[in-house]
């Protein structure tokens, strides 16, 4: 009796020194990953909640004293309402970016990762781009959400604004993308450091605490490299200037996405030198 063999079914070798999958299926794999974990949805509610938060309150406290305020500065006034919370939320958004990529190195994901995209920096880009677009998404809902909130409120002391005045969108819009610059800035961070504890207190460091302490410091030279700083620079961005020595909204834009490129090109080298 003759027994016949089954058909071999071919498979097709994945190969560790080869170009592992493509980049829009290294984005589907880390979209899948910053969604599925339960600290992005709640790190996102927060952003959204304190920006609310923050609207209404300073709105309902807001004291005019009984003047009016210009038609023309209606807008402003509206923008810092809306945009207020951005100043808390960017602190939410860099432990975001640090988790998103410190997390897989303590659970040893990162392994997989590297093992599907063995240039590796296929996967750092695909990670900073779907930060980027998820956290400017949530930034605008939350901007523009405060916008709704503080509308009323503030149309009862005498100030409103339609949401397509420049002087009150280009803001909104602004604070959104401030945040998810910070966001994709910390994750350079959190690949530098490989550390979730390392890398939120370097982020947080450098966004909040060194503002604070250059600016205790009476040097001239000091006083020079304060528009300089991340925070600075990128909250003047939408109108929350503290100490941006009058610079244009591009020219602060140019300044963060400097500390986002040297913060990512750090990763980036770190990456292809190191182990997993």
């Amino acid at each position: 009796m003759t027994t016949i063999a089954p058909a071999p079914v071919p498979v097709r070798a994945f190969s560790p020194s080869g170009s592992g999958l493509s980049f829009a299926g290294v984005l589907r794999s880390e979209w899948i990953k910053l969604r599925s974990v339960r600290s992005t949805i709640w790190s996102y509610a927060t952003v959204i909640v304190i920006s609310l938060g923050m609207a209404a309150l300073m709105s309902a406290s807001l004291d005019l004293g009984g003047r009016d305020i210009p038609a023309g500065e209606q807008a402003t006034w509206l923008a810092q309402a809306s945009t207020f919370g951005v100043f808390f939320g960017q602190l939410v958004v860099a432990v975001l970016g640090v988790l998103a990529i410190s997390g897989e190195y303590s659970t040893g994901m990162i392994r997989s990762s590297i093992t599907a995209t063995p240039k590796r920096l296929p996967m750092l880009a695909a990670k900073a781009l779907v930060i980027f677009v998820c956290t400017f998404i949530v930034g605008l809902v939350s901007t523009v959400g405060s916008y709704l909130v503080a509308l009323p409120i503030l149309a009862g002391k005498g100030i409103s604004a339609g949401l397509t005045d420049p002087d009150l969108l280009l803001p909104l819009l602004g604070g959104a993308l401030y945040l998810a610059l910070v966001a994709v800035f910390a994750l350079g961070v959190g690949a530098i450091l490989r550390s979730s504890a390392g890398g939120i207190a370097a982020a947080l460091g450098i966004v909040l605490l060194l503002p604070i302490v250059l600016s205790m410091i009476p040097a001239e030279w000091v006083a020079d490299l304060l528009p300089y700083l991340l925070s600075n620079a990128g909250l003047a961005i939408f109108g929350l200037d503290l100490g941006s020595e009058g610079f244009e909204v591009w020219q602060n834009i140019l300044i963060v996405l400097g500390w986002v490129a040297v913060s990512l090109a750090g990763a980036a080298v770190l990456l292809k030198r190191r182990d997993a």
